[in-house]
């Protein structure tokens, strides 16, 4: 299937209004999330059941051309056989008329991408870590979501009201005459809509192609290097030499002591056991959603503090240097986990790459992940060969100036706006000054060791089809 691309002028964009549904909307809602996800259930098990059959008669001693045929997991066939099973299907026979066909359309989209992912996972052409075969998601486990893309999908002209197929018109919490007003001037169209159940509430996302206008940043000339930490989130210097710090909020940190109460509340109340098949008590539901409620919190005033400071970096500098951390590789560390986490150094980054691009027109750069940003002098170019961790002033060996480190380690981003295109970005390369790299100068100190046992990852499963054409390790 090809992948939609919008029209020259225009860029794809998500408009996301909470939902206030009565208590018939609601349920429908439920039906069409789990119709969705029983439509997903019901692919695995249709595609899986080829694989254990050819699995049971290679035993046999069966010859390979006369096996039982491998069952497509394209989007257009698993639609065609689920519609001539669920009219005789006891799973379906006599309930799937009440929702519509996009909520087992959504169910089979996301099992045919599921088994696209493990498929070139297996052959080793998908990027990433190594894919397992997809398993079956447990009803209250599953996130309930259901995506519409054709019917009578708009938001109303009250501004209060979006409709939707099957579903009607439902009362929204915020207003959304921010995307009514695009739409009804001719400058968006919308493409599909997602409803969603998190955080203790309903969403709707709406997909839309909407016009690219672009703002003018206040100082487009001007580059700002963003050093990202722990105790500040974020060290700013600029082009100019001016330097800003923005304190890490810790939101998690101050939630901390009413989440323990929390949490102490729910072990005390008879909750879920999978072994014995145990329901939850009344009681351990109520103390549970308490305690979600104080995550919801957390997670709403991060993302509120994330998008306050990216907003400010796109609307002021024409340029953006951020660095490519391994945020997956620093959560390793168990000391400093919970505080990286919090900062949301991953978000951070996503968010200033699409909001420089589509909404001004700036750029974005990414500093190489073993850029030695903070082991670089910012003034005379000299390296050291080790900076560990808990050292957070610079002593410059060559020079004898001292300055702190995140303001170092930002002025050498900010240095990279101009050395992209006229250097070569790596330590040491100054038009000022010659020094000498030390070993091991021109990379990051490694938090962590190399293992020396090499392992290699394993995917489950039957054998695929056409995998006898991978000849990488692992490709049996």
């Amino acid at each position: 299937m090809k992948k939609f691309r919008p029209q020259p002028g225009f860029v794809v964009k998500a408009y996301r209004f909470a939902l206030d549904p009565n208590a018939a909307q609601e349920r429908a809602l439920h039906s069409h999330c789990g119709a969705a996800r029983a439509a997903y259930n019901w692919a695995v098990a249709w595609i899986e059941a080829s694989w254990w059959q050819r699995k049971a008669e290679s035993t046999y001693g069966i010859p390979q051309e006369q096996l039982t045929e491998w069952r497509p997991w394209s989007l257009p066939s698993l639609r065609k056989a689920f519609n001539a099973a669920k009219h005789a299907d006891a799973r379906f026979a006599d309930w799937w008329q009440d929702n519509s066909k996009e909520a087992y359309n959504t169910g089979l989209a996301n099992a045919a991408a599921a088994f696209d992912n493990y498929a070139k996972s297996k052959q080793g052409t998908r990027r990433g870590r190594k894919m397992g075969a997809p398993r079956f998601k447990q009803k209250r486990k599953a996130r309930l979501s259901c995506r519409f893309t054709t019917g009578t999908i708009r938001v109303d002209a009250d501004g209060r009201h979006v409709t939707l197929p099957r579903l009607g018109t439902i009362r929204t919490h915020e207003p959304t005459g921010k995307l009514l007003a695009r739409v009804q001037a001719g400058r968006a169209r919308i493409l599909s809509a997602t409803v969603r159940h998190e955080r203790g509430r309903w969403f709707a996302s709406f997909q839309v192609e909407v016009r690219r206008d672009l703002v003018r940043v206040a100082r487009p000339e001007a580059a700002v290097g963003v050093d990202l930490g722990v105790k500040t989130l974020a060290v700013m210097a600029d082009s100019t030499g001016e330097i800003r710090t923005v304190a890490n909020p810790g939101h998690y940190d101050q939630a901390l002591k009413q989440l323990r109460r929390a949490s102490r509340t729910v072990s005390r109340r008879q909750g879920p056991h999978r072994g014995t098949g145990r329901k939850p008590s009344k009681r351990w539901e109520k103390a549970n959603t308490a305690r979600n409620k104080v995550h919801h919190r957390v997670t709403n005033l991060r993302a509120d503090a994330l998008h306050k400071l990216t907003i400010a970096l796109a609307a002021q500098y024409g340029t953006v240097v951020v660095e490519d951390l391994n945020v997956a590789g620093m959560l390793r560390n168990r000391r400093l986990a919970r505080k990286i986490a919090d900062a949301g150094f991953g978000e951070i980054r996503r968010q200033l790459t699409y909001k420089t691009s589509q909404r001004h027109g700036t750029r974005t750069i990414t500093a190489d992940r073993w850029y030695p940003s903070s082991k670089t002098f910012s003034g005379c170019g000299a390296v050291k060969a080790k900076l560990p961790l808990h050292v957070r002033t610079y002593h410059c060996d060559a020079c004898g100036l001292v300055i702190d480190r995140d303001e170092n380690a930002a002025r050498n981003l900010a240095d990279l706006a101009s050395a992209g295109t006229t250097g070569t970005g790596v330590a040491g390369d100054r038009d000022t000054a010659q020094v000498s790299k030390p070993r091991g100068a021109d990379h990051k100190t490694r938090a962590t060791r190399r293992s020396r046992k090499a392992t290699a990852g394993r995917a489950g499963g039957a054998t695929l089809p056409h995998q006898r054409t991978c000849t990488g390790y692992g490709c049996r």
